[in-house]
């Protein structure tokens, strides 16, 4: 259990418009803190409808310290549950994909139905009542094939989010795709130094020289353009086209179509679709890019060709896993329509430039001499949004609690 007096007095010392007090990046009673307060309590993107085609599809994954699994049952019905055995608490799944007609504990092979019913213990003994040990659900929504979970008893409201959203995102047809590659990478630094760095771009021109060949790295806020009518020409012709745009935003989400960079029409190194079969065939794929951020955690971009998803889950005061997900169209043939390795480089090369970006900006914030600076609110709004909401977020649970 964090220290709340602590914490209150970390977040109470934070100035308007600067970073975080330096306890509130390195204090393990603020890692214990940030994962009951923040991650326990928000909706968390996980993944996507497509990665279970078929009754008995699960994917497993650990959310801080919480391993969980989504799955599809019988039915066909979307399901989620806590990936623990109700028996000693064995995690039942690995993390990863799978397919099967039942959940088996590879423990003491207690077996559970995809509905969450155990179905089989054995040697428990006359009074054993089975219906008292069903695995535990936990909240799911999906949101035109996006999967967000929640692990608190009182999610946030996700209709608005499902209803200003869904206009956006339904042109990319998630149904027809399919999960072409996913990656994992340890960064040493918290969870919270990740978020900032993804959510701004005042460090892309010099620090992604890949991404900035298509990336408007000099825009700020919702992707404006200062007096460059960039974004005036593309919405017009977005509108031509029948696409909504946006931004349409809530407390803990945004959303937005935006222009890439003049004569390029994918996020890739050389600004070329990477998929030859398209997700979104408007415009000959010439879409710009539906960009989505769910606090505390993640952002995804969807092109016309391909779909990159980012999720930062803490592990420890000073080290965090990002997972990457690519999405294709699900009839795209690897070595036919795409080359892995191109569909996936320019995400992959930004990852691991941010995390030498992370890793270091840890470092600093570690010394004595770290005092919390202010952001450009032109070049960080966004970074700026994302430190004000986790403020804001933990002080309401300290004034609960």
């Amino acid at each position: 259990m964090a220290d709340l007096a602590k914490i209150k007095a970390l977040l109470d010392a934070r100035r308007p418009g600067h970073s975080l007090p330096q306890g509130l990046y390195n204090d393990p009673d603020a890692f214990d803190f940030d994962l009951e307060a923040i991650y326990g309590r928000s909706w968390l993107q996980v993944g996507f409808e497509c990665e279970l085609p078929r009754p008995g599809s699960h994917f497993a994954t650990t959310l801080g310290r919480w391993p969980i699994i989504v799955l599809r049952d019988r039915a066909g019905e979307l399901r989620a549950y806590h990936n623990s055995c109700r028996h000693r608490g064995s995690q039942i799944c690995p993390d990863g994909h799978g397919s099967s007609q039942r959940l088996v504990c590879p423990y003491h092979k207690w077996t559970y139905e995809l509905t969450g019913e155990l179905a089989h213990a054995s040697r428990m003994g006359d009074g054993f009542d089975p219906t008292a040990h069903s695995l535990k659900p936990i909240h799911l929504a999906n949101v035109g094939g996006v999967l967000l979970v929640c692990l608190g008893d009182d999610p946030p409201d996700v209709e608005g989010f499902r209803r200003e959203f869904t206009p956006l995102l339904a042109p990319h047809n998630l149904a027809d795709a399919k999960l072409a590659h996913q990656s994992t990478l340890h960064e040493k630094g918290n969870w919270k130094l990740v978020m900032e760095n993804a959510r701004e771009c005042y460090h892309c021109a010099t620090g992604h020289p890949e991404l900035a060949l298509t990336f408007p790295v000099s825009a700020s806020g919702h992707f404006d353009y200062g007096e460059d009518d960039a974004l005036e020409r593309f919405n017009a012709r977005m509108t031509a086209l029948g696409l909504p745009v946006g931004p349409v935003e809530g407390d803990w989400w945004q959303a937005m179509r935006f222009a890439l960079n003049e004569g390029n029409v994918s996020m890739t190194t050389d600004g070329k679709p990477t998929v030859a079969r398209p997700m979104c065939a408007l415009g000959g794929g010439d879409i710009g890019s539906l960009r989505w951020s769910i606090e505390p955690h993640s952002f995804t971009h969807a092109c016309g060709d391909y779909l990159f998803m980012f999720s930062a889950l803490p592990i420890s005061p000073n080290e965090t896993v990002v997972h990457s997900k690519w999405l294709v169209h699900k009839e795209a043939v690897e070595g036919v329509d795409y080359d892995l390795e191109r569909l996936t480089h320019l995400w992959t090369a930004t990852n691991l430039q941010d995390r030498d970006l992370v890793e270091m900006n840890q470092r600093g914030v570690n010394s004595p001499g770290y005092t919390p600076g202010p952001y450009s609110t032109e070049a960080e709004a966004l970074a700026l949004r994302f430190v004000d909401w986790y403020v804001d977020t933990a002080k309401a649970y300290c004034e609960r609690a």
